[in-house]
């Protein structure tokens, strides 16, 4: 092999491409995700040091009154050890990980993908990106869907950058925001917002901060200083699936 061509391999040109397909492009957070890495060599004989998989999400950062778009690698995955590929040769490796569940779901705004990357010493790294769909586990699942039978509807989901007084274990917290739409809760709430903490298969730890609609004038001063807003702090079990609803109800507490 020339050396003009081990050139243009070192810059991406003639050398490795890889391909990352999956079994599928929808999964439930905390379920196994199972694909293929298939890597097709180039020009030339090279050296991969490691196939990398991330799973990526983006959030919303606020800074000097301006709103910023970040990209979080919120899990990593190695697929191989070092190997070598050939000329023109093609290798198809298997993988299977699971999928964190506690992971952003796609909903409103949220994206999430794969990222794949060989890792080749002296040379840019091919990569291959894969959206998929990412739905709430059965937990999440039954709290949102309480949250919509008590009368409320949502408005915006998305990322953002998370507090460290909330201790998340990412930089970023997904916020789902409802607001009311029965006549129960339209007089009285303006909005109402649950952030997941955590998640395990048998439980949901999630905040909620009931914004109470202003009333009067001391309930505009109240809102002006941001004096009407409640947080709860609750954790929901499995076993509190047939009675989420209520629990849920009790919790806002109007």
């Amino acid at each position: 092999m020339s050396f003009f061509n081990k050139v243009l391999a070192s810059v991406g040109v003639g050398g490795a491409k890889v391909d990352t397909k999956l079994e599928k492009s929808e999964f439930t957070a905390g379920e196994i995700m199972q694909g293929v890495v298939e890597v097709v060599g180039g020009n030339l004989e090279q050296q991969i040091d490691a196939i990398y998989l991330t799973v990526n999400t983006t959030y919303i950062r606020e800074s000097n009154d301006r709103k910023y778009t970040d990209v979080a690698a919120f899990q990593k995955y190695k697929v191989t050890e070092p190997f070598t590929i050939g000329a023109n040769e093609k290798k198809a490796i298997p993988f299977s990980l699971t999928l964190p569940e506690d992971a952003p779901v796609t909903y409103g705004s949220t994206r999430v993908w794969i990222s794949t990357g060989l890792d080749i010493k002296n040379s840019i790294d091919p990569t291959d990106k894969d959206y998929i769909n990412v739905r709430p586990t059965r937990i999440a699942a039954h709290i949102l869907e309480a949250i919509e039978q008590l009368g409320f509807k949502i408005r915006k989901v998305e990322c953002e950058k998370a507090s460290h007084k909330l201790g998340s274990r990412y930089p970023f917290v997904q916020e789902f925001e409802f607001v009311p739409v029965s006549s129960s809760y339209k007089a009285k709430l303006d909005e109402l917002e649950i952030l997941f903490l955590s998640q395990s298969a048998q439980s949901a730890e999630i905040l909620m901060q009931v914004d109470r609609r202003a009333r009067g004038f001391g309930g505009l001063l109240a809102e002006a200083f941001e004096m009407d807003e409640k947080f709860i702090r609750l954790t929901i079990n499995a076993q509190d699936i047939p009675t989420i609803k209520d629990k849920l109800k009790r919790a806002i507490g109007i």
